[in-house]
Parts: C-alpha cells; sequence; structure tokens
C-alpha cells in the first residue's frame, strides 16, 4: 500500500513539475508582456494544484493535508488576481501598446 502512495505522490509531483516547465518555456518564448503573463497564468494555479496534491498523497490524510488545501485554495484565489492587476498596469502605463501588440488586420476573423 505505501508503494502506490508513493507512486501515486510522486507521478502528481512530476506532473506538477511539467506544467511548471511548460509555462516556464512560455514565458522565455514570448516577448511582450501580456503574453508572458498569459502563459505563466495559465499554468500557475494547475502546476501548483498537481504538486500539492502530490505532497497531500505522500504525506496521508492528517491536519497537515487541511493546510496544503488552504495553500492551493489561497493560490487560486489570489493567482488570477494578481495577473490580472499586472496586466491592467501594463495596458494603463504602456504609451506604445498598439506598437508592441501583434492585432490582425480583418480583426481576427
Amino acid at each position: 500500500m505505501e508503494w502506490i502512495q508513493l507512486l501515486a505522490g510522486g507521478i502528481f509531483i512530476v506532473i506538477g513539475l511539467l506544467i511548471m516547465c511548460a509555462g516556464v518555456l512560455g514565458v522565455y518564448r514570448f516577448h511582450y508582456v501580456l503574453n508572458r503573463m498569459h502563459a505563466s497564468a495559465m499554468v500557475d494555479s494547475m502546476g501548483i494544484l498537481f504538486s500539492i496534491l502530490g505532497l497531500i498523497v505522500l504525506s496521508g490524510f492528517q491536519f497537515g493535508t487541511l493546510k496544503l488545501i488552504l495553500i492551493v485554495v489561497f493560490f487560486w484565489l489570489a493567482g488570477p488576481v494578481s495577473s490580472h492587476m499586472i496586466c491592467k498596469l501594463e495596458v494603463l502605463v504602456n504609451e506604445d501598446l498598439e506598437k508592441e501588440c501583434e492585432v490582425p488586420k480583418d480583426g481576427g476573423i
């Protein structure tokens, strides 16, 4: 039974790390700050969820599990809000936003 718990926890942690690596690749690949924010914001919630889910499985279900679940809930609430505020600041402050954004001439249709 313990090896199943170890295997499942390890798989969840590896999945979380792979998701985080995909986000790092997206941040490295894109050049504009809003594209980078989108790449990082999309993967941080799922990466943290899988990593902490792996820790929950490895540690067993106890009082510490509740703390780990609260950490996931906090990240799920704070991550999108902070990403939105940083992107909103970039849109308000950047005067050359239209030059840096690639908007299709046909409106994206």
